[in-house]
């Protein structure tokens, strides 16, 4: 119970004796040694991620005047690195199709695989930023260069719009487009696969580094850290809610420019605010002579090999080949994991695409007249991780940790095995509401009139956002955690890039399922699931197939969830 009562507390408590103690293992951006007092915890933590709503908890009534001064400062300074991130990639991802669709004159089957494809590329770029940072830069050098290739692609792609606008539309007509030039396509792709390569260096990095911020071996810090986790989501819930709303309106009303435009002033601000952080900030210091981590983990597993043949037959394993063996054990135990989550990411690539171009379709009117851009619609995701964050951080956690003995209430498997019910449920909704689409369609005569608005409301939408905005707070979350928490300190970045390639893989998956059945379904002449026209296409089809996918998933997910053996480090947090 005492953890749970440290984790209310963003700001935390002295501890006695520790406070003006330097810091093992740990220093500052000009590698001098660091503090308790002025460094780390929620203070740099902040700066890195806008965990806004925990500044309004009753912790700060207990703070001095001159604390409440700096909490002010931080709230100011809230919108931040993994804010601005969230609210650009979003702000492009959320409408990219529409943009694809329209401007660059691709088809829904074109779009789709293209959009999964760039996503894709977006969630597995950390797998090498992960290496870089790791094994040379670093996670805060690292995130200097994310901030920089966030600021070029965006300023590259606000310019490219800008200038295929005016060729477009002379007479100011923003939904008026002429085909592009083979040179304005390849500056665009060029522009937005910069956003990929700085995620890359920025989504491994960031994390790890808020995370960093936090002394595993100090009990107060070490439960903050724990919930770190939850509000991490809870902040890019806020850039993606504001980018999807806001920006997607201006793109679709105001101009795709002036949209862009707006990804790269927060961006530059944010890089800005971050380097403000920077005296506060707790970094490694490295070890002299140290070899790089995956060298090591490369060692880890040549042992590992070893061990299990000849060598190990004959006893010629010393201690440290056994040490190394256990460590490559730890790593290769996380695969079928990351493998059995392989499906969670085809479900959650559709909420870009087929979501979306569900949505376009329905009546979107709003308070009389105003009518939301189709890709508005997806805020309805991150509003319900606002609501759900809280309600699961405040209330089901410490209910299920007087249940369960365990402070984080269930073990990090757990929580993503039952957010992986959710999202199967969440496509189930999607097919039902596809295949009512459809009725409707036909029942009005609409079949034919691509373009017809179907007498539906977007509210039948609700439901299917809603449950993959629970889903993502509980899997992943969960994950996040999970690939943080179990892997070797030296390879946390690595951890988390594994997390986001679940993302990654599973837009491929996705991409190029959807182009194999657009061919198959349209060899024979027909329209095929993804027709240009909605009205005679079958995305029904596809999310029951999605729904079967999730549910053999869920099966092979349980079964090997069932049997791993969390490591020590993870033992200490949860019991």
């Amino acid at each position: 119970m005492a953890a749970m009562a440290d984790a209310e507390a963003p700001f935390l408590q002295p501890a006695e004796g520790d406070e003006a103690a330097a810091l093992a293992g740990v220093c500052d951006f000009r590698g001098r040694p660091v503090r308790r007092a002025g460094s780390g915890g929620w203070r740099s933590a902040l700066f890195v991620c806008g965990t806004c709503s925990r500044t309004l908890c009753s912790p700060v009534r207990s703070l001095s005047n001159h604390l409440l001064d700096r909490l002010l400062l931080w709230s100011i300074r809230r919108a931040v690195v993994e804010m601005a991130s969230s609210f650009g990639y979003f702000g492009v991802s959320a409408n990219l199709i529409t943009y694809l669709t329209g401007p660059l004159g691709h088809s829904n089957a074109a779009a789709a695989a293209a959009v999964n494809a760039w996503s894709g590329t977006a969630c597995l770029m950390p797998l090498l930023g992960a290496f870089v940072a790791d094994s040379w830069l670093g996670r805060y050098r690292s995130i200097i260069v994310a901030c920089t290739l966030y600021v070029l692609g965006y300023g590259m792609m606000t310019l490219v719009t800008t200038l295929q606008a005016q060729r477009s539309s002379p007479a100011g007509d923003i939904h008026s487009y002429s085909r592009p030039s083979s040179l304005q396509v390849a500056l665009f792709y060029a522009s937005l696969y910069l956003i990929p390569l700085a995620q890359g260096a920025d989504k491994p990095c960031g994390l790890a580094f808020a995370a960093d911020q936090f002394d595993a071996d100090h009990p107060k810090e070490r439960a903050s850290r724990s919930s770190l986790f939850n509000w991490w989501y809870f902040s890019m819930a806020i850039g993606i809610s504001i980018a999807v709303a806001v920006v997607s309106y201006i793109q679709e009303n105001v101009g795709w420019g002036i949209g862009f435009g707006m990804l790269c002033a927060i961006m530059f601000c944010a890089f800005f605010i971050f380097l403000s952080g920077t005296p506060t900030y707790r970094l490694y210091a490295p070890i002299p002579g140290a070899e790089s981590p995956f060298a090591r983990l490369g060692r880890s597993l040549v042992a590992l090999a070893r061990s299990s043949s000849f060598f190990r037959t004959k006893g010629c394993q010393d201690e440290d080949g056994a040490a190394k063996s256990e460590e490559a054990r730890g790593v290769l135990r996380l695969l079928p994991i990351w493998a059995a989550c392989l499906a969670y990411g085809v479900a959650y690539a559709q909420i870009m695409t087929l979501f979306n171009k569900q949505g376009r379709t329905l009546d979107r009117r709003i308070f009389g007249g105003l009518e939301l851009p189709p890709a508005a619609l997806q805020t309805l995701g991150p509003a319900s991780i606002l609501l759900f964050v809280p309600i699961y951080d405040r209330l089901l956690v410490p209910a299920l940790g007087r249940a369960t003995g365990k402070p984080s209430g269930l073990t990090l498997l757990q929580r993503v095995g039952v957010g992986m019910v959710v999202s199967m449920c969440a496509v189930i909704v999607a097919a039902l509401v596809e295949g009512q689409r459809l009725k409707t369609a036909q029942e009005h005569g609409l079949v034919d009139d691509a373009g017809a608005t179907v007498p539906m409301s977007w509210a039948w939408l609700v439901p299917q956002y809603v449950m993959m905005g629970v889903a993502d707070v509980l899997t992943v979350v969960g994950l996040q955690e999970f690939f943080y928490d179990q892997m070797p300190r030296e390879l946390r970045s690595l951890g988390l890039a594994l997390y986001f390639s679940v993302m990654g893989i599973g837009g491929f998956i996705s991409s190029a399922l959807i182009s194999f059945i657009d061919r198959v379904t349209r060899s024979g002449g027909g329209d095929g699931w993804f027709a240009d026209n909605l009205n005679r296409a079958h995305l029904d089809y596809f999310y029951w197939l999605l729904a079967g996918l999730s549910a053999a998933e869920l099966v092979l997910f349980v079964w090997l969830a069932s049997s791993y053996a969390y490591n020590n480090n993870h033992k200490r947090i949860q019991h």
